[in-house]
């Protein structure tokens, strides 16, 4: 199926998804775009894309919706609330919500898309703003099969590595599992680096070393980069990442399941919020270790 010409929708123009929603707007797509602030719209806008005032005038106007928005309450305001997209969309609309959100969500959101003679799908993504600009993301989707191939054309756009995962809810348990092993591997980074920076050496020359090694990950090899220049600019923000292991710390809890190094991690991210850095990216963690070893 060609994505030409096809009218999609986009809630949520952020650092994700302005980058996302631009590929298919390059694709040939007819894009309704809403954000929260609309200045965050004009790359798109200038593209072609048309402003919509509602979540709800965005679903009138299209035949795909696509969310990415930032917490599981703000995905049930767009896509459930009164002047949401199921509530306003036409027969046959397909609704893709691209946030990491719960996996009951996911699947409630699908139950009432059926009701309405629709189609829903959780596709979660991982490779933060760098894989969203460069169409490089992997997309993990949760839904029925006849409804992922036909929303796999646009998935190709945007990702490199899309697989369906299993039904409802699927995609956001594969996010939790992509989120719980970057966590640890976050300490692993930030611990690296800051025992390099204290012995004195150049830490893009340690990464070009140990970043090609076992010790390789695309932690070190991207976020290192940016921790190497001082840039804590976010790419993920941290309170996106602190709400992300919440959910997979609720989960494992669900199903009586222990993970002490989530948890650890987790208490982490939590200082880095208390200390004012919910804003910077993920690799802001390396100023929480800092701090700690401050003399």
């Amino acid at each position: 199926m060609s994505i030409a010409s096809k009218r999609i929708g986009w809630i949520g123009t952020g650092v994700m998804g302005k980058s996302m929603c631009k590929h298919l707007i390059t694709s040939g797509c007819t894009a309704f775009v809403y954000n929260r602030s609309p200045e965050k719209t004009k790359e798109l806008t200038d593209l072609g894309a048309t402003l919509c005032s509602s979540p709800a005038e965005v679903a009138a106007n299209s035949d795909v919706v696509f969310t990415i928005v930032g917490f599981p309450q703000d995905v049930e305001h767009v896509i459930l609330g009164e002047n949401g997209v199921i509530a306003n969309a036409k027969e046959g609309t397909v609704i893709v919500d691209m946030t990491t959100s719960t996996p009951s969500l996911a699947k409630r959101i699908a139950q009432e898309a059926a009701a309405k003679d629709m189609a829903a799908l959780d596709a979660p993504v991982s490779g933060g703003d760098l894989g969203a600009r460069e169409a490089t993301l992997a997309i993990m989707v949760g839904g029925d099969s006849a409804t992922y191939s036909s929303m796999l054309p646009f998935f190709e756009v945007m990702g490199k590595n899309i697989q369906r995962m299993g039904d409802a809810g699927a995609g956001q348990h594969c996010k939790m599992a992509n989120q719980i092993l970057i966590a640890g591997t976050m300490i692993g980074t930030v611990e690296s680096l800051l025992y390099a920076a204290r012995t004195g050496m150049d830490l893009d020359q340690v990464i070009d070393v140990i970043g090609s090694g076992a010790a390789g990950s695309w932690s070190i090899n991207n976020l290192g980069r940016r921790i190497a220049k001082n840039d804590f600019d976010p790419g993920f923000f941290i309170k996106h990442f602190v709400k992300d292991m919440g959910i997979a710390l609720e989960e494992a809890a669900r199903m009586n399941l222990s993970l002490p190094g989530l948890a650890m991690a987790n208490q982490f991210y939590v200082a880095a919020k208390a200390q004012g850095l919910e804003d910077l990216g993920t690799q802001g963690l390396y100023k929480v270790f800092e701090t700690m070893n401050q003399a």
